[in-house]
């Protein structure tokens, strides 16, 4: 049996693999892409071989364990981004292991590299009144005020993922009894998510707008294209730093498109959502996702705190330690 070359295996596993078998979305096929590139450059240098004259037996666990450690030292990248990139190269090695059975050990090897393991920092969101000021930020006399008022307001009602909004078209949003917007979210399952009054109130006037390209996305860019990831990054930014003239609590915050994500699951859950519909409503694979949000939940805790009875204690008096254990309890 004869084993195909790293080069074919690398691009059967993308387009037949990903494209084909899975319907990766675009998101995590440049992902995997931008994975592959970055190893390739590296075992360029490392080997002193072009990619295309690599063998699969040059892509061994040592080799992606030392591209993992450049990839930390050299561009400082944190454990959640070196442990995408190794989700990456593990997805490619499992389809080897169908491939190229032949190779079973060293398959093996690679999957066995464990993710790095990082401390997990509780969701970012914001309060009620940022939310106020955030919305209230653009200057809705401009076409692009009304756009990014409009989008915003949709991103905190709905929850809606930065891909899911940049990819919304007219045809997504109903009106009418049952108002709510359709999209096709991670892993291509579609979803619909119920719209507000206010909200189909808002997106209904921004949709007399009129068009500035034919068949133009919900939220064009200013040619009438689609709104990349960095112009939505931008425009947050920009409404962000208005905002936090009227609240200055936004200048403490990093607020991204995520961060309206989980701000819209916090408001959901201090509103008595329980998990599994929360879970539905957000698009989560696993209801278990869901459980960082339980986790920053502070006035949830505090409401589980006051309906208990705390064990009762007894303030202490300070006395200083003997000087001589002072200074052995300080080492």
């Amino acid at each position: 049996m004869n084993t195909p070359s790293f080069a074919a295996l690398l691009q059967g596993f993308f387009t037949q693999r990903l494209m084909q078998q899975r319907q990766a979305s675009p998101h995590t096929i440049a992902s995997y892409r931008d994975t592959f590139r970055l190893l390739l450059r590296f075992v360029q240098r490392r080997l002193s071989k072009a990619p295309s004259a690599l063998s699969l037996e040059d892509i061994d666990a040592p080799l992606i364990l030392a591209f993992l450690d450049d990839l930390e030292s050299t561009r400082g990248i944190t454990a959640r981004t070196r442990n995408l990139r190794l989700t990456a190269i593990h997805s490619f090695f499992r389809y080897v292991a169908f491939e190229a059975p032949t190779h079973s050990a060293q398959v093996q090897r690679v999957l066995a590299i464990p993710t790095k393991r990082f401390t997990r920092t509780l969701v970012p969101f914001l309060n009620r009144r940022e939310v106020d000021a955030l919305l209230a930020a653009p200057d809705q006399r401009a076409w692009s005020g009304r756009r990014d008022h409009a989008l915003m307001l949709l991103a905190v009602q709905t929850g809606l993922r930065l891909s899911e909004l940049t990819g919304l078209r007219r045809e997504d949003v109903q009106f009418g009894p049952g108002a709510h917007v359709r999209v096709i979210g991670k892993g291509r399952k579609e979803r619909c998510t119920p719209l507000s009054k206010n909200t189909r109130a808002v997106l209904s006037a921004w949709m007399r707008e009129p068009p500035r390209a034919p068949d133009q996305p919900l939220f064009p860019n200013a040619r009438g294209g689609r709104l990349s990831a960095h112009g939505v990054h931008y425009l947050l930014s920009k409404h962000v730093d208005a905002a936090a003239k009227a609240c200055p609590s936004l200048r403490t915050k990093r607020v991204s498109p995520h961060v309206l994500r989980h701000t819209t699951a916090m408001d959901l859950l201090q509103e008595g959502v329980e998990q599994r519909t929360l879970a539905l409503w957000l698009g989560h694979e696993s209801v278990e996702t869901t459980q960082m949000y339980l986790d920053a939940n502070l006035e949830l805790k505090q409401e589980v705190l006051d309906k208990t009875t705390p064990p009762t204690g007894k303030p202490g008096r300070y006395r200083p330690d003997d000087k001589l254990l002072a200074f052995l309890k300080g080492l």
